[in-house]
């Protein structure tokens, strides 16, 4: 309060411009969010008797806030099963997701098994942090009782390696993985949270709540105790060795290794 009369005493002028200046600051760090790259499927376990095809949409988004931003289409799109990879690519379809641009892609499961479907996309220039953001975004789908592979690296430049099944899960569950940095795991590395809120439903008690921060273990094992149901996103990331050009300046690339996970409502039927 001493500080204030006195500046008040000086020039109010300038106080004025110094408690403008800090509410920006202020304004700008609580509106600031996570972006996440999105692959969603219409349904993470296809049983026995229930519809083969699926539906998986595509997107670069606020999940949380349901702010969406225009996704051009990916570098790569595919689907891993066995060790086998089946480009997808030219399945893919625009469509608006949270009002932007995304696409949608129709896929149907034949045989038993874990599919992890993966998409890269094109890097996006961030204004506001000054880099360059490619999210390697993978989300897995398990089929007719199979479940082999859900636990093995598809060889994306950098992916987190569940060590909980990424299906099949209770909200309240503890789910944990693994990041991998050029196949090798990451110390220390930091993984963002986000619940998709779908419904729009959640709220947030203050802008510190909507992206839940953890930090991997001395061998790049995170845990997370997801609080609720629904569609869950892990975003580990790291800054990229190499740079990319933009307006004639070198920037930085942030690398996001980006899984999605479904939980259920317990007691809660399909």
């Amino acid at each position: 309060m001493e500080f204030i009369s006195r500046g008040s005493r000086g020039s109010s002028g300038s106080m004025k411009i110094i408690v403008l200046a800090i509410s920006c600051v202020l304004a700008m760090a609580g509106s600031a969010s996570a972006h996440f790259g999105m692959v969603i499927p219409s349904d993470s376990m296809v049983m026995q008797g229930e519809e083969r095809s699926i539906t998986l949409d595509l997107s670069f988004s606020h999940p949380f806030e349901l702010k969406g931003m225009d996704l051009v289409k990916p570098a790569s799109f595919f689907v891993v099963k066995n060790e086998q990879r089946e480009d997808l690519l030219q399945s893919l379809k625009p469509a608006k997701i949270m009002g932007h641009d995304g696409f949608k892609a129709v896929y149907t499961i034949k045989r038993p098994g874990a599919y992890a479907f993966c998409m890269t996309p094109e890097p996006y220039w961030e204004p506001a942090e000054e880099c360059f953001i490619v999210h390697y975004t993978k989300t897995v789908v398990a089929a007719f009782g199979g479940e082999d592979g859900w636990d093995e690296a598809v060889g994306l430049k950098t992916e987190i390696v569940p060590l909980s099944k990424p299906y099949g899960l209770y909200g309240g569950n503890l789910f944990q993985g693994v990041v991998l940095l050029d196949g090798k795991a990451v110390p220390h590395a930091e993984v963002e949270v986000e619940h998709y809120n779908r419904t729009g439903k959640a709220k947030a008690p203050t802008d510190y709540m909507v992206t839940q921060m953890v930090k991997a273990d001395s061998n790049g094992v995170f845990s997370y105790a997801v609080p609720s149901d629904g569609w869950w996103g892990f975003a580990a990331l790291n800054s990229s060795d190499k740079k990319m050009v933009h307006n004639g300046e070198e920037k930085d690339i942030e690398l996001g290794a980006v899984l999605w996970v479904e939980f259920h409502k317990w007691g809660a039927g399909r």
